[in-house]
């Protein structure tokens, strides 16, 4: 897969990190939030991060 230029990342460990460089390999991520009413980048989450294992 092809690094995204618009989506930079630094979750080594996520199956769609472009590896060689601090990119996401997808077209679009989903954010979403672990809070009720979030106010901190802290309570935010990238909902799609899938776990890469070794």
């Amino acid at each position: 897969m092809d690094k995204n230029e618009s989506i930079g990342c630094s979750i080594n460990n996520c199956k769609f990190h472009a590896q060689a460089e601090n990119y996401c390999t997808l077209d679009q991520i989903m954010v979403g939030t672990h809070e009720e009413n979030p106010t901190e980048k802290e309570c935010t989450d990238c909902d799609s991060f899938e776990y890469k294992a070794k």
